[in-house]
């Protein structure tokens, strides 16, 4: 609880309460100017206000510098943490430990994988019988398409020069395509035009003969002589 002030009239009456009664009596201060007095002056409220301002700063401030320390050991935390630290060092002993065994055991697997693996069975539980047939169909299909995807794994880095060389190869096939079928017009009119001579022929041969036994002579006609050139030319 704060302490009373000395000019307060409502608190028990000592030397400066008097003196300032008898100053409001003979009108050198008015209750009003006692009353101002009493309040705080702005001044240190404003003197307050930023200093609980720059304790908020100093707080936001700290508050960021852990948020970024929390940052930064969460992106290395693999590398510092000590929980992490240990999985890799259990992972490392293992590793070592099995290296180890392979290391003592070293003769006696050498000579395991130099000896031949015929006529030796692996313990399969009958449960997994079915599984393992299933299996061996499998690879025995894999072994058999094994040089097809090798085949096409090895065609892969060629594929644009012979995708080239197939768009190459269609746009010949239409132009021999399109000239076959010129090709079979041609012959289709020539077929035409063998028929209509064919026809022509007995008619003029008849007439001839005809004409020989009458000994009549008729000047040649251009259907005749054309006739004649085109089996000619048939010939």
């Amino acid at each position: 609880m704060a302490a009373p002030t000395p000019w307060d009239r409502a608190a028990e009456p000592n030397a400066a309460g008097l003196l300032l009664d008898r100053f409001v009596a003979s009108g050198l201060v008015t209750q009003e100017m006692l009353n101002i007095s009493k309040k705080s002056a702005s001044c240190f409220v404003n003197f307050s206000r930023l200093q609980q301002i720059t304790n908020m700063q100093a707080e936001l401030y700290q508050k960021n510098l852990e948020i970024e320390l929390l940052k930064l050991e969460k992106d290395a935390a693999d590398v510092v943490h000590p929980s992490f630290l240990a999985q890799k060092c259990n992972a490392l002993q293992n590793m070592n430990n099995h290296l180890e065994a392979v290391l003592k055991e070293k003769r006696s697997l050498r000579q395991r994988l130099l000896k031949p693996m015929c006529q030796e069975n692996l313990p399969i539980e009958a449960v997994y019988h079915r599984y393992m047939v299933h299996l061996l169909e499998l690879a025995v299909t894999f072994i058999e398409r094994l040089e097809n995807h090798l085949e096409t794994i090895r065609n892969i880095p060629h594929l644009d020069e012979n995708l080239k060389k197939m768009s190459m190869a269609l746009a010949q096939m239409d132009i021999l395509v399109t000239e076959t079928e010129e090709l079979a017009e041609n012959i289709l009119k020539w077929r035409e035009q063998q028929k209509e001579v064919s026809s022509c022929i007995p008619k003029i041969l008849a007439k001839e003969n005809y004409l020989r036994k009458h000994d009549v002579t008729m000047p040649s006609l251009p259907f005749t002589s054309k006739v004649h050139v085109q089996t000619a030319n048939a010939r």
